[in-house]
């Protein structure tokens, strides 16, 4: 049903990356700080966003669209919207670490109904659509079908968290839920890029995630993949932005117990 959009959306992700990849490692990234020192831009966020909202426009000219860098635009009483995030993990894009990705969604009426991430340093590609699963492709390879981890005990799980940029100012980021978990689980990862572990959820890397602080553009297509996959989202804390858990039913239950 939705496979006109998933076409569309894997092309323009995998051109995007081409676009990353050309900067990657290089010495013209023209980096910028945002909102603090630690929330920083670069020229190959800016360009892969105005790329993807060209390429959505010339597409599909009566649509709205939300990107990371660039807000709304497009046409505002469209029930169709696009939601990008053109480079999540720009921390470790300008530090040369291979961990970051695009993401690009699709919702109608408020409701993900198509999406990817893409990593393209790792060439790996995520993709899903509502009702019809979410798929993985690694290094070129034919898309397989992704599962969520079955595994039903902290102990035995690998779960990735990650920190908000007011960490500094806020002594509600995300320290104490870290101090609180870390003897329960077999292990903590910190990715540097919201989009990739709810991927990484999807397909059972991760056991399960959680993060504070996030923002549309961070978590739209990886919470269709993830829930596509057979996943759970739990929503909290509503006053830190959109905060929340993912993974089996079982592991998103077990982290609650530990998480504020």
């Amino acid at each position: 049903m939705y496979s006109e959009y998933l076409g569309f959306i894997e092309d323009i992700a995998r051109k995007t990356g081409d676009i990353q990849l050309s900067y990657f490692r290089g010495n013209d990234l023209d980096m910028h700080t945002k909102s603090n020192v630690y929330d920083v831009v670069t020229r190959a966020d800016k360009e892969s966003e105005e790329f993807i909202a060209d390429a959505i426009t010339e597409r599909f000219p009566d649509h709205k669209i939300l990107g990371e860098e660039g807000g709304y635009r497009g046409n505002d009483k469209s029930d169709y919207m696009w939601v990008i995030d053109p480079l999540d993990g720009t921390t470790n894009f300008s530090q040369g670490l291979p961990v970051f990705c695009i993401s690009i969604a699709l919702t109608h009426k408020g409701e993900a109904i198509a999406g990817a991430v893409f990593a393209p340093y790792l060439d790996e590609l995520f993709i899903a659509s509502k009702g019809n699963g979410a798929y993985m492709s690694t290094k070129g390879k034919e898309l397989h079908r992704i599962n969520v981890s079955k595994k039903n005990t902290l102990d035995t799980s690998v779960i990735g968290t990650g920190f908000p940029y007011d960490k500094d100012v806020d002594p509600d980021n995300n320290s104490d839920n870290v101090a609180a978990i870390v003897p329960h689980v077999r292990d903590l990862r910190r990715m540097g890029a919201a989009a990739y572990d709810l991927c990484c959820v999807a397909c059972g890397m991760l056991d399960g995630y959680w993060e504070l602080c996030l923002h549309p553009w961070d978590v739209c297509a990886g919470n269709l993949i993830v829930k596509e996959a057979g996943g759970t989202i739990f929503s909290f804390r509503q006053e830190r932005g959109i905060s929340e858990i993912a993974g089996n039913e079982a592991i998103v239950n077990q982290i609650r117990k530990y998480i504020k």
